[in-house]
């Protein structure tokens, strides 16, 4: 089995991102999320004692927090 994008795929995929980038709304968003989540990240980092080398998984629970937030909000 195959993981490629089959043709059509492909043009979806490039429709949207021409779309986006004409509107510029998708950068925008992408931007607020990084910066909701990399503030987040900060504050797991504080409260574990501002001990380094957890840069990822502060990261990473940062953006599951946000997700949950955010989907359960949408309910």
């Amino acid at each position: 089995m195959s993981s490629k994008p089959k043709a059509n795929e492909r043009q979806e995929l490039h429709a949207i991102s021409s779309q986006e980038a004409a509107t510029g709304e998708a950068p925008v968003a992408a931007r607020a999320r990084d910066e909701e989540i990399r503030r987040r990240a900060y504050e797991i980092y504080l409260e574990r004692g501002e001990e380094p080398g957890h840069e990822l998984d502060d990261w990473l629970q940062a953006e599951r927090e946000l997700e949950d937030g955010v989907l359960s909000q949408a309910s």
